[in-house]
């Protein structure tokens, strides 16, 4: 049985996910720029190897972060459908989860395109 707790906390969890993702990806963006400067700079070829295995650590994060996100938006769904069936259709968890919803959705939606 979902309770307005549970949905409370699967909406955070929704949020912290999305703002994970987001830092993700601005250290790649950073971690790129940073490597390209460096092979432009003529770095040391040790030192630029570490930097590209940094570049692919941060790389890597981002699939399984995505997958994080959309397991919990499943379960966010599935705890606001719940909810709503027991006629718990209002209130401000409710309408948090909602907008948590529709806006996750578009980052899984651009992110997959």
């Amino acid at each position: 049985m979902a309770t307005l707790r549970n949905l409370k906390i699967k909406t955070s969890t929704c949020k912290r996910i999305v703002k994970e993702l987001h830092s993700y990806e601005k250290e790649v963006e950073r971690e790129t720029a940073k490597t390209a400067d460096m092979k432009e700079k003529g770095a040391d070829p040790y030192d630029l190897k570490q930097q590209e295995n940094v570049l692919a650590e941060s790389r890597m994060m981002i699939p399984d972060c995505h997958k994080r996100l959309e397991a919990a938006l499943a379960d966010l769904k599935g705890a606001l459908a719940e909810l709503e069936e027991s006629n718990e259709k209002e209130g401000p968890e409710i309408d948090d989860a909602q907008n948590t919803i529709a806006e996750v959705e578009k980052v899984v939606g651009t992110t997959e395109a």
